[in-house]
C-alpha cells in the first residue's frame, strides 16, 4: 500500500501466517467442532473461525487502513470501500482439514486497486510457505518459482474439476490428469512451481479462494485468467468468479484457445 516497504509487509506477513498455521495445527490435534453453512453447506471448523481471528488481529495490525474481506467474517461492503484491502481464507479446504488430510492452506493476499499486490499462501502440514510481492517475484520456502514451459497439451499435468479434465481430454486425448487438491488456493500455486502444468477452476470460487494464487502465479511467471483470458478483480461488489485457468504462458494461450469458443460445453 501506498508509503508501506513491500519487502517489511512480506516479513511481516511471513510471521503471521506461520502463526496461523500454528494454531490450526495445534485446533486440528485437540476435539474440534464442525458444521455447515450456506446453501451448499460448506464445511466449517473451529480451525476457520479460530485463524479467522488470529489473521484480524495481526493484518489489522501490519496494514491499519485496509479493508478486510475473508470467507468466515460477515461481509460489510462500506467497511471494505477503500482502494486497499485483506483478502484472506483462513482455512482453504475445510474438507481436508477436517479429515486429516495435508492439502489445505492458509491464503492471504493485500489487494490494492483490484488486483493483489502482496501474497502468501502456506500449508501447514507440508511446510510450505508460498510468498509473492508485486514487481518481485514469487517464492517457496525462500527459492524463486517459475512454471514449466512449453505449450503442448500432450503429456501435461493437468488438475481441475473432474468433469473439466473428461471434456479436455476428448480435445486433447494425451493430457495426464492429476488427483484433487483440496485447496483450490493451493491447486493453482501448484501451477507457480511446476508441480502442475496447469490447473482449472470450475464457476463459482470467490475472492478470498483466489487473490493469493492470483499473484503468486503471475509472479512466478505463469498466468492466471478466466476461459476468455482475462484478468480477475478483486475487492469489487461482486465477489463470485466464472470458470478459470491457470498455466505458464504458452500453455495458458493453448488452453485458452482451446475453450474459448466451447465455453457451453464446460458448463
Amino acid at each position: 500500500m501506498p508509503g508501506s516497504n513491500p519487502a517489511t509487509l512480506r516479513d511481516g506477513l511471513e510471521v503471521i501466517m506461520r502463526e496461523a498455521g500454528e494454531l490450526a495445527r495445534v485446533t486440528s490435534r485437540g476435539d474440534f467442532k464442525r458444521w455447515t453453512k450456506g446453501h451448499d453447506n460448506s464445511p466449517v471448523s473451529d480451525a476457520d473461525i479460530a485463524v479467522n481471528n488470529l489473521l484480524k488481529e495481526r493484518l489489522t495490525a501490519l496494514a491499519p487502513d485496509a479493508g478486510w474481506l475473508s470467507e468466515e467474517t460477515e461481509d460489510h461492503l462500506p467497511g471494505r470501500a477503500m482502494a486497499t484491502a485483506w483478502i484472506v481464507d483462513p482455512i482453504d479446504g475445510t474438507r481436508a482439514f477436517i479429515s486429516g488430510r495435508p492439502d489445505w492452506t492458509i491464503s492471504v493476499a493485500l489487494v490494492e486497486h483490484g488486483r493483489p499486490m502482496l501474497a502468501a499462501l502456506y500449508a501447514p502440514v507440508t511446510e510450505e510457505m508460498f510468498l509473492g510481492v508485486r514487481g518481485r517475484g514469487a517464492t517457496l520456502n525462500g527459492a524463486a518459482i517459475a512454471p514449466n514451459g512449453g505449450g503442448l497439451l500432450a503429456q501435461a499435468k493437468l488438475a481441475g474439476p473432474k468433469r473439466y479434465l473428461d471434456q479436455l481430454e476428448k480435445l486433447s486425448p494425451n493430457i495426464l490428469p492429476q488427483p484433487k487438491v483440496h485447496s483450490l488456493a493451493l491447486r493453482l500455486t501448484r501451477v507457480a512451481h511446476g508441480a502442475l502444468d496447469a490447473a482449472i477452476a470450475s464457476p463459482g470460487s470467490h475472492d478470498w479462494d483466489l487473490a493469493a494464487a492470483d499473484l503468486l502465479v503471475h509472479e512466478a511467471g505463469g498466468l492466471m485468467t478466466d476461459f476468455s483470458g482475462q484478468p480477475l478483480r478483486y475487492n469489487q461488489p461482486h465477489t463470485v468468479h466464472g470458470a478459470l485457468i491457470a498455466a505458464g504462458p504458452p500453455r495458458h494461450a493453448t488452453l485458452v484457445e482451446l475453450v474459448r469458443d466451447r465455453q457451453s460445453e464446460f458448463a
